[in-house]
């Protein structure tokens, strides 16, 4: 029986993909049919992901039972799945090959020239999406895989037939020690996914192994401003960009207007590129300037650069404008880390609205009692507070919180037990001059879009 994910990524080969509809099988379903394999999929409920997948041709079935699995060469699932799933487990008893999503990816990848990797607690997704700005910006025809809508691909990825492959690469469950990076990004090593990993020790490992990933001639790009990152890479030949601290790729002539920043990018020195950013916010700047040094290690030249950064206004859900409501701007954000949350906070303050209210709904038990604290300290940047219910995820709440536990801990701070609640609650509080953010990694996004859809 062939074992080696490499064998089934060929014309007539078959493979089942199960969760099908999640932001990298979907595309990862789409590529794999490119290249002649036959592709069937399914996942826990219907969307408009399984929706179109069934319009290329790829049959999508709703719910898990064994016998989806039948006549399936090899079966490829998301990292959420678990050997308990029912088409897991009868896949393993019959003997046909288990395969996780991103061995699939790293396959796919070996048969690029360039596999352009971004890795990074928070920022991967803004980031990867700069960088396919960029280089569909120098006519490079990228492959893309992020995970989120990007406004200029219509969807979160793209099959390109150039030789580069530009891919979101995740950390959880280790998921991108199966990839094959050429370049290998690091934007920041955080403590996060503490239901996988034990401590912030164990990730910096798990990075420190990615970057070790990069063949010679490749090159491991680095935040020199971020702690974590420079630790994990200690005695690595690497690439660096920064704003605070010396490094390879900086920003020159740095200025704000209306809270966006126009800088000159210079690498050792000299000027590579001058843009002015559609988005806000120095972590952006510092995005920016990992997405240039992506592109300069692989020959992109500035014009490039400048014109792809700045036509980008954002991926799905990255401060995402919804609409209004009575004169306040509602928009929606995808932060569920502390540090995203402090930057998204610090950045929409800059941007001259009277008050910010931020409906906050935190995303797993593990994450939010691991990173308590520093949530309590970053929902403090708000004028008022909304918490919605924690999103449970894949996760069950044995520890016994609430986002009750958070709001008694912020002068600011509403409790909602349900979305519904949330949405009447920021329909009450809304005034004319607000800025009003939906945040989180869940389904807050529906209350600010009911709050738009009531106006």
């Amino acid at each position: 029986m062939k074992q080696n994910i490499e064998d089934y990524i060929k014309p007539g080969e078959s493979a089942h993909l199960v969760g099908v509809g999640g932001v990298s099988m979907a595309p990862l379903a789409e590529v794999l049919k490119g290249k002649g394999v036959v592709v069937t999929g399914s996942d826990m409920r219907e969307s408009d992901t399984t929706g179109r997948l069934r319009t290329l041709g790829i049959p999508v079935t709703v719910g898990h039972l064994p016998e989806r699995v039948k006549g399936a060469g090899c079966v490829i699932r998301t990292a959420a799945v678990h050997d308990d799933n029912p088409e897991i487990a009868a896949a393993l008893s019959a003997g046909i090959p288990v395969f996780e999503r991103a061995q699939a990816w790293g396959a796919i990848m070996r048969h690029y020239k360039n596999a352009l990797c971004v890795a990074g607690t928070h920022g991967k997704t803004t980031t990867t999406s700069m960088c396919t700005h960029i280089f569909l910006a120098a006519g490079r025809d990228p492959s893309v895989m992020i995970g989120g809508t990007l406004p200029i691909l219509g969807a979160g990825h793209r099959v390109g037939h150039g030789d580069t492959i530009i891919a979101e690469s995740c950390e959880y469950c280790n998921s991108f020690l199966s990839f094959a990076p050429t370049v290998a990004v690091i934007l920041n090593v955080e403590p996060d996914h503490l239901d996988f990993f034990k401590d912030l020790d164990d990730i910096k490992s798990s990075f420190r192994r990615f970057a070790q990933l990069v063949p010679p001639g490749g090159s491991v790009i680095v935040n020199a401003d971020n702690d974590g990152a420079r630790d994990t890479v200690r005695g690595l030949d690497v690439f660096t960009f920064g704003l605070e601290h010396e490094a390879e790729c900086t920003a020159e002539n740095l200025t704000w207007d209306r809270g966006l920043p126009t800088f000159d990018i210079a690498v050792h020195g000299a000027r590579y590129a001058h843009v002015s950013l559609q988005v806000g916010g120095g972590h952006n700047v510092a995005n920016a300037l990992a997405a240039a040094s992506a592109a300069y290690v692989l020959g992109v030249p500035g014009q490039a650069v400048e014109e792809g950064l700045n036509s980008f206004t954002g991926a799905g859900r990255r401060f995402e404008r919804k609409g209004e409501y009575h004169g306040a701007a509602v928009y929606d954000d995808y932060a569920h880390h502390p540090d995203e949350l402090r930057a998204l906070l610090t950045m929409a303050r800059a941007l001259g609205y009277s008050r910010i209210v931020c409906a906050f709904q935190p995303h797993t038990y593990t994450r939010t009692a691991a990173l308590f604290d520093k949530f309590a300290e970053a929902l403090k940047l708000a004028d008022v507070a909304v918490l919605a219910e924690i999103y449970a995820a894949r996760e069950r709440n044995t520890l016994g919180i609430s986002s009750l536990d958070l709001v008694k801990e912020l002068p600011n701070g509403v409790y909602c037990p349900c979305l519904e609640e949330v949405t009447a609650r920021l329909a009450d509080i809304a005034r004319p001059g607000d800025l009003i953010l939906t945040v989180g990694a869940g389904d807050i996004y529906r209350a600010g879009e009911a709050l738009v859809n009531a106006s």
